[in-house]
């Protein structure tokens, strides 16, 4: 993965659900964080000191199991900070002592690369992307070619459409989105591309969305 400008995104593909994994810092520390540790715990660890990487923190984009399977092992190992929303649900928040509860919009730190953490519930309640120059990682609030389910346990359509329209448009055309899944042609793509093929990104109106994305009727 290209580094850009002086920030570190290594992508990730891991696991049965195609996950898409991250480090994300600052390319001149080497400091970086880990995004959703799962499934292939001594791959990762491995893949840090390949690429001389120092993991000082875990974000999390959200709390599923397909996220977070990994945490604990990965903890034992590195006992970093975890950081994740506070409005994540009980079910889905992990119980470990290295849990650290954000609010929307706070900034975390990588090296001297700032995050701001975005809150975009739907496909969870705590649900959030991080952002960093044109960088954005978006978790399962939007992929490629889709959003994150929204007929799961603490999934709401209408907040995601709110999260995709009101937040995720809003930023500028040139951020490139990084998802949480391989589910798209391309592995990541500017916001303007996605913009002309991702159908719920055109829908016009809250009701012309729930319609696509949770059936007539709806």
């Amino acid at each position: 993965m290209p580094e850009k400008s002086n920030i570190i995104v290594t992508q990730m593909p891991l696991g049965p659900m195609e996950n898409f994994l991250y480090f994300i810092g600052d390319a001149k520390t080497r400091e970086v964080a880990l995004v959703d540790p799962a499934w292939d715990v001594p791959f990762l660890i491995k893949k840090a000191a390949e690429q001389d990487l120092k993991v000082t923190s875990v974000f999390l984009t959200h709390g599923h199991p397909d996220h977070v399977n990994g945490l604990d092992k990965f903890l034992s190992k590195h006992d970093v900070p975890v950081y994740i929303s506070q409005h994540e649900a009980a079910l889905f928040m992990p119980k470990h002592k290295n849990i650290k509860h954000i609010k929307p919009n706070e900034k975390l730190k990588t090296g001297n690369i700032e995050w701001l953490c975005l809150h975009t519930p739907g496909h969870s309640s705590g649900c959030q992307c991080f952002l960093s120059e044109n960088i954005l990682i978006a978790g399962d609030t939007l992929f490629i070619d889709g959003c994150g389910r929204c007929d799961l346990p603490g999934s709401d359509p209408k907040a995601m459409y709110h999260s995709l329209h009101e937040v995720i448009l809003k930023l500028p055309e040139e951020t490139i989105v990084y998802p949480g899944h391989d589910y798209g042609r391309f592995p990541f793509a500017p916001l303007k591309t996605l913009k002309k093929t991702n159908a719920y990104l055109q829908c016009k109106s809250l009701e012309e969305f729930l319609t696509e994305r949770m059936g007539i009727g709806f």
